[in-house]
């Protein structure tokens, strides 16, 4: 027999105590507890992710403390680089890894330990390698570890989220909305506490608060129990049969494999922000703002809240849009707006630049970059996972899902290599880099909607159905 029908009463007793739970701002408590718990997570993964290149160049890639670190001078003589360039490098491998391990996580979730033990398993190692951060020598191995730990714990959470749910209960949609508060919320909080504690008071200090944070949301998951759904660990006698792949599922297929590599590409200048921009920022930014004075750190809250402010905007905007003109946009047209918004952004970090000279860059187009990349970011990604979500074929609904987020594998790997430019090309020419990425994001942009947005745009009929 299968997991769902050796357990049937909790199931039901699940669903129908969720239908009648609004405890948490009218939806089910588990709700609650599972965007605290994800803030959680968010918060510790933001605190390493805004430290990691900072400490890297400012203290830990330095001669008197580098030879220290186990491992670290065979990674420098692999790679050949030194400094900001071996920084740039070690940050994409991690940022990328940590894309893809989440997919392999999932698998085993569902196939061995359920998304329970694999979550709370993740968040065990995940705390383990924040607190191996505080030890110089272990840096690379508390990588490994983080990198593994996210695996575990970040594609099973989310998950859980719609199982609270019947999937007549109209709430569900609103709990993916609060859910994403949660998480958007401790992006902007994470650099303002683990950021000042580690650039003002000790690198160890904020890399130790995203191992108590970590710690608090893995206890606070395991208070939820009660009131999380019922877990998926997997009973190997019970067999799936699984839909085949029809003809006209393999040209969309195809189309949506060829958007890989360009969301890529035009996600370049975003995912530079962690890199080679924090570290353009410590050096060069007047960081002051009406007469107060920041850390650079600080640049990663600025972002988040111009990311959930304009993902909120450009959100209603569209509504508004709607309502006004019955219609609007399909997806790739909206990519193709979004990239010109990128493009845009870009082309304030090289204002900024030329401007500067050799001095200091004042923080008007700094700000400038941030609000109009965000712009184009709240444009162009959500309708790009919108677009993989509705065009994947039902037989492999999950895995291409999984492959839409090799993109941002492919952009955190090349922000590795690219962000190493940073200390030897003109800095106005390293943006421009970047903004010639997203032209070529844009042209290809251009191209699918020319050639293939008719095909990409239709819909077998049961899909449409379901969506309508």
């Amino acid at each position: 027999m299968t997991t769902a029908e050796a357990t049937p009463e909790v199931t039901v007793e699940a669903v129908e105590r969720a239908a009648s739970d609004h405890a948490f701002f009218g939806h089910p408590k588990g709700l609650g507890f599972l965007s605290f718990v994800e803030a959680c997570e968010r918060f510790s993964y933001y605190s390493m992710q805004t430290l990691l290149v900072l400490y890297m160049t400012k203290y830990l890639l330095l001669p008197e403390h580098m030879n220290g670190v186990l491992g670290l001078n065979w990674l420098r003589g692999f790679y050949g680089l030194d400094g900001q360039p071996l920084a740039s490098k070690i940050f994409g491998a991690y940022t990328s890894l940590v894309y893809v391990t989440p997919i392999l996580g999932g698998i085993i979730a569902d196939r061995w330990l359920g998304r329970r033990a694999a979550l709370v398993a993740g968040g065990v190692i995940m705390s383990l390698g924040h607190f191996l951060m505080a030890i110089e020598g272990a840096f690379l191995f508390a990588l490994i570890t983080l990198v593994v730990g996210v695996g575990l714990f970040k594609g099973n959470i989310a998950s859980q989220v719609g199982e609270l749910y019947s999937e007549e209960d109209d709430r569900r949609g609103m709990a993916f909305q609060i859910f994403y508060i949660f998480i958007n919320a401790s992006v902007i909080i994470a650099p303002l506490i683990s950021g000042t504690l580690g650039q003002d008071v000790g690198w160890h200090y904020g890399f130790g608060t995203a191992g108590i944070v970590m710690v608090a949301g893995l206890l606070l998951y395991l208070k939820a129990g009660p009131w999380l759904p019922a877990d998926n660990r997997p009973d190997r006698s019970g067999k799936t049969e699984r839909p085949r792949m029809k003809a006209e599922d393999w040209p969309r297929l195809i189309a949506l494999l060829a958007l890989v590599p360009v969301l890529a590409v035009t996600l370049l200048t975003n995912q530079e922000i962690f890199n080679a921009y924090l570290v353009w920022a410590d050096q060069k930014f007047t960081l002051t703002l009406f007469g107060f004075h920041f850390l650079s750190s600080w640049m990663i809250t600025i972002d988040a809240a111009c990311s959930f402010t304009m993902l909120v905007a450009v959100a209603a905007f569209w509504s508004f849009y709607r309502k006004r003109t019955g219609t609007e946009p399909d997806e790739l047209t909206k990519m193709i707006i979004g990239t010109v918004f990128v493009i845009g952004g870009g082309l304030c970090l090289y204002i900024g630049a030329v401007t500067a000279g050799n001095g200091k860059v004042g923080m008007f187009w700094p700000l400038m970059f941030h609000l109009i990349n965000s712009i184009g970011f709240g444009t162009m990604m959500p309708v790009s996972l919108a677009l993989f979500s509705k065009l994947a074929p039902k037989a492999i609904n999950a895995t291409v899902i999984g492959i839409y987020y090799f993109a941002f594998v492919g952009a955190n790997y090349v922000v590795g290599i690219v962000g190493g430019w940073y200390s030897t090309m003109p800095t106005p020419q390293f943006w421009l880099v970047h903004v010639a990425s997203a032209t070529v994001g844009l042209i290809a942009f251009i191209l699918f909607k020319l050639f293939l947005g008719r095909m990409i745009a239709h819909e077998a009929p049961e899909r449409a159905d379901a969506l309508s």
